[in-house]
């Protein structure tokens, strides 16, 4: 078993969240060059409405001109995860796995699966089935048909085996805040949430609970809170 940091961070502007994670990342990645071994954090928060923009992104994919997005009470971030813009905002869990790759013996490639598994079970809980697509990144529903539509997304950055950034899953999330972009670069799928699909609100801490555990159980970890 790993022993990961769990720290909840309630409702944090995106800023705020960014800059620690940008300490425990680096942390790590000094911990490594002095020949120690770094631990593992897993960050859980909301954030104010932003449209964050990975390394590759295309920015004529924002949609909306720098006064419409004052208008709407959002902000915009070049960060350093790989893929395009995605949104967050309230009613949106987002988990940031801060963890050392080397001990669990797992790449990106693994990562990534394992995080797509932790949200494919959190989802099974409350009753949606979701899956994975063949070279897309992120949870997806009803794969193959005329309404496929993405309900998670993910974005990271990997150095020396040591992750940031990570998921995005939609709870209650506001749908209308994604007609702003093209989300993650793709045009033509839909993007939904678990409100949307089971039709009520959903409450954010039973979603907290699950997400958490599944986590723990995909990656072996155990949690410490202080």
């Amino acid at each position: 078993m790993h022993i990961c940091k769990l720290r909840d961070q309630g409702f944090e502007r995106y800023a705020e969240t960014w800059e620690l994670q940008k300490t425990l990342f680096h942390s790590g990645l000094e911990a490594k060059k002095a020949g120690q071994v770094p631990g593992h954090s897993l960050i859980l928060v909301e954030h104010n409405p932003v449209y964050t923009f990975g390394n590759r992104a295309n920015w004529q994919h924002l949609l909306i001109s720098d006064e419409r997005l004052a208008e709407i009470g959002a902000e915009a971030f070049e960060i350093e995860r790989g893929g395009d813009i995605t949104y967050h905002g309230p009613g949106q869990l987002v988990a940031y796995p801060i963890f050392n790759l080397e001990p669990m013996n797992m790449g990106v490639k693994d990562f990534v699966w394992s995080i797509e598994e932790a949200i494919i079970r959190t989802l099974r809980h409350f009753g949606i089935e979701s899956t994975r697509v063949d070279d897309r990144i992120g949870v997806w529903i009803d794969v193959g048909l005329s309404n496929e539509r993405k309900i998670a997304a993910i974005g990271i950055k990997c150095s020396r085996y040591m992750t940031m950034h990570g998921l995005a899953l939609n709870v209650n999330t506001d749908l209308r805040m994604f007609q702003h972009i093209v989300p993650c670069g793709i045009a033509d799928k839909g993007v939904s949430s678990m409100k949307s699909e089971l039709g009520r609100q959903i409450d954010m801490e039973s979603v907290k609970e699950q997400l958490s555990m599944h986590f723990a159980d995909v990656f072996s970890l155990t949690y410490k809170t202080k």
